[in-house]
């Protein structure tokens, strides 16, 4: 049977970890003591196995754990509790990566769109995508719409709600929402020739949320987002099966779990099928690392199996002025998503948007 390898660092010293990562296979696979189970399915199948282990530094090793396919199913909630469910509640221990066999990544169908689907709804070809967020939480419907209409003239390609704007009584009512700011981009597209795309965040619990996509696909919306750890795995993914347009990731709540930037945000949320990937950029507010940003980013667009490469999203804090640095950090294929930055420019927001947009296009232009 194929088996499903799962990397994890383990904080021990050398004389304990064999025993450490043996207790995480079993927790992990059949959560009980071995000795009463005699049902030789589940002893060949269903427990997982150590695989190698080798040393890291002082204190810490890295271990490869093995799992059964059958234990996941088509479930994407269940390959993440498989992996990390329960020892994501034990201290020192750290999911790192994992490798799923074909037959697996077969049946999980990652992003519908992806990168090129991205590309081919904005007609843009080969220069990053420019994205901003409208803020603050609070802000009333008019409000927004005035951000809306000076960034999309301002020349931006995607406007999105910031994870904080919902569906919040009286100021901004998701159904008064998005059909004003659905139409402010398409009469400025319209009226300057260069596509803009409004995306709006669902949020909620499921059900409300496929009510949100609903009134956005009446109201021709071109691309939403929504929070796959707040809401779970499996409900983004189920939410991906009922999108027909691209879907942005939003990182929030990702920190909450013990799992290395480089396989949450450059492997599991392209998997359960994020177009494009929001993450937290190295030099913001957060602590991200260049090394994790880059090899996150690295991951969302590698060639694996029949998965199509997502679009990185670095965002946090990021300036118009580090637009040559970012651009040369992580390339073309990068959706650039600033918002503060453009924001405080406050009267002159479209000339402050106009140079990012034009930022964007001169790095690319040279490259």
């Amino acid at each position: 049977m194929q088996r499903i390898q799962a990397y994890y660092r383990i904080e021990s010293d050398a004389a304990d970890v064999e025993r450490k990562a043996q207790a995480i296979a079993v927790e992990q696979s059949v959560e009980m003591p071995l000795a009463p189970i005699d049902d030789a399915y589940v002893l060949e199948n269903v427990i997982a196995s150590v695989g190698e282990i080798v040393a890291l530094n002082h204190g810490q090793f890295k271990a490869r754990i093995d799992y059964g396919v059958d234990t996941v199913g088509d479930d994407v909630g269940q390959l993440f509790n498989v992996l990390f469910g329960n020892c994501s509640m034990l201290p020192g221990v750290e999911i790192l990566d994992v490798e799923l066999p074909p037959a697996l990544l077969a049946r999980l169908r990652g992003p519908r769109h992806g990168i090129n689907g991205i590309r081919k709804l904005l007609g843009v070809e080969r220069r990053a995508i420019t994205a901003t967020a409208l803020k603050p939480q609070g802000s009333t419907t008019d409000k927004l719409l005035q951000l809306c209409q000076a960034m999309a003239e301002g020349g931006i390609d995607i406007i999105k709600d910031d994870h904080g704007i919902v569906d919040q009584y009286p100021h901004c009512r998701f159904a008064e929402r998005v059909p004003a700011l659905q139409r402010c981009v398409r009469e400025v597209s319209a009226r300057t020739g260069h596509k803009v795309i409004y995306a709006p965040n669902l949020s909620g619990d499921l059900l409300n949320m496929l009510k949100q996509l609903e009134l956005c696909r009446d109201e021709g919306v071109e691309m939403v987002m929504a929070p796959p750890m707040l809401m779970g795995p499996a409900n983004f993914n189920a939410l991906v099966e009922q999108c027909d347009v691209p879907i942005l990731a939003h990182p929030t709540f990702a920190g909450a779990r013990r799992i290395a930037p480089e396989l949450l945000f450059g492997k599991l949320l392209r998997l359960v099928g994020a177009d494009g990937i929001i993450f937290t950029n190295y030099g913001g507010r957060f602590s991200y690392s260049l090394a994790q940003c880059t090899a996150l980013a690295a991951a969302s667009r590698a060639p694996w199996g029949n998965i199509a490469p997502a679009m990185p999203v670095p965002a946090g804090g990021m300036t118009v002025e580090r637009v040559p640095e970012l651009l040369a950090t992580y390339g073309a294929d990068t959706m650039l998503l600033i918002g503060g930055s453009l924001l405080e420019a406050g009267p002159r927001l479209r000339d402050r948007t106009q140079s990012f947009v034009d930022s964007v296009a001169a790095c690319s232009a040279g490259g």
